[in-house]
C-alpha cells in the first residue's frame, strides 16, 4: 500500500474533481452501476447522503457512500479502483465510513453484499459486521441474493 493517502469527505463543493473518475470506477466494479448524474444527485440534493473517497496524488482510490436515517447508516456503495485492489484501501475507507457515521450520531450501520462476494463479507466480518438475513433474488442482473449485514457501532 501507498504511504501518502488522504480520507476526505465528497461534497457539493469538491465532487467535481473526482466524479469523472467514480463513474468509471462504479461501472468496472458493479454490474447495475449508479449513473454519474445520480451521484452527481445524491451528493447535492440528499441532506441524508455522505461520501468517504481515499485519494492518493490526486487520484481517486476508492470511494463509499451511506444514507443515515435516523440513526442507521445504510451503505449504498463500496468500490475500490481495481488497480488499487487487495493493497488495504478497502479496509481504511470503511473504517473512516463508520467513523464519520458514529460521529454524525449512528448507532448502527447496513449493507447488503452479493452472497458470492466473498472478499466484501470477509472484510465487513473483520469489521464487526454480522449476517442477519438475505434478500432473495436482490440482483436484477442475475437474480442472485444478498446477504444483510449489520454493525453495531
Amino acid at each position: 500500500m501507498a504511504n501518502s493517502y488522504q480520507i476526505i469527505n465528497l461534497t457539493a463543493e469538491n465532487y467535481q474533481h473526482y466524479i469523472e473518475e467514480m463513474a468509471t470506477i462504479e461501472k468496472s466494479t458493479f454490474a447495475e452501476a449508479w449513473s454519474k448524474e445520480a451521484y452527481i444527485n445524491d451528493i447535492c440534493n440528499n441532506s441524508n447522503a455522505h461520501y468517504t473517497a481515499v485519494v492518493n496524488d490526486g487520484t481517486l482510490i476508492a470511494y463509499a457512500n451511506y444514507w443515515l436515517i435516523a440513526d442507521e447508516g445504510n451503505i449504498n456503495n463500496v468500490a475500490v479502483n481495481p488497480k488499487f485492489r487487495g493493497l488495504g484501501y478497502g479496509k481504511i475507507l470503511m473504517q473512516s465510513l463508520i467513523t464519520d457515521c458514529q460521529q454524525k450520531g449512528g448507532t448502527a450501520m447496513t449493507l447488503e453484499v452479493r452472497a458470492s462476494n466473498s472478499t466484501a463479507i470477509a472484510l465487513y466480518e473483520k469489521l464487526g459486521f454480522k449476517s442477519h438475513g438475505i434478500r432473495p433474488h436482490y440482483y436484477a442482473d442475475n437474480g442472485e441474493d444478498a446477504l444483510i449485514m449489520w454493525l453495531n457501532l
